[in-house]
């Protein structure tokens, strides 16, 4: 077994540890006997799992960057939220044509509607008002509906394109406030994220920069 290999897998897929490692407010020999345990390495190569911890908090103090860069982007961003929304996730084989008169009437009424192809399915992102029509349209086709939704929209400049890791941040940041995620979603410069109503105050809490 490759140990340093082994230390800086397990420790890349843990945000709150490297977190702790960046600021150096960790327990090496801690998490040491933690990564023992769980990664199974022996208890005799107790001393080369501290030396890889080490060495892996070492380098992500050398390079503070690009989460101060995730950071700026996401404070010099606004939000938009839209309430009463729904999910409807419906087969992949239906008449498209009923989508698309389905899209023209709602925006017509400059309401919100979105619409996500999968390999398997469809999901259609609208406002509540008209769960009705995407009942009676899709009818027996329906897999899943979603009600009583919110729609938030992280609007940032452009410079997301050039800044690595942002959306990892931001799931991060929701998986650890425990609020999930029913949709997500990008274009260009906007995240959309569909959450359960009763999360809607984490969620602004989280995205106070």
């Amino acid at each position: 077994m490759n140990i340093q290999r082994a230390v800086e897998e397990y420790l890349s897929g843990s945000k709150g540890t490297k977190d702790c490692l960046r600021t150096g407010l960790i327990n090496y020999s801690a998490l040491s006997r933690q990564i023992c345990k769980e990664v199974k390495i022996p208890a005799k190569h107790f001393d080369a799992v501290l030396i890889a911890c080490r060495r892996y908090g070492d380098k992500l103090r050398k390079k503070p960057g690009a989460e101060n860069q995730v950071r700026q982007i996401l404070k010099n961003s606004n939000l938009e939220i839209k309430n009463k929304v729904a999910v409807a996730v419906v087969e992949k084989n239906i008449f498209f044509n009923n989508l698309l008169s389905l899209n023209k009437e709602v925006k017509a009424k400059n309401e919100l509607f979105r619409v996500i192809e999968g390999v398997n399915a469809i999901t259609v992102i609208t406002s509540q008002e008209f769960l009705g029509r995407v009942k009676q349209t899709f009818k027996n086709k329906i897999i899943r509906i979603n009600e009583n939704l919110i729609e938030v929209t992280v609007k940032s400049s452009a410079d997301l394109e050039n800044v690595p890791g942002v959306m990892a941040y931001l799931y991060s940041l929701f998986g650890d406030k425990e609020i999930n995620i029913v949709e997500t979603m990008s274009c260009w410069t906007d995240t959309i994220f569909v959450i359960e109503e009763k999360d809607l105050g984490n969620v602004m809490d989280v995205l106070k920069f």
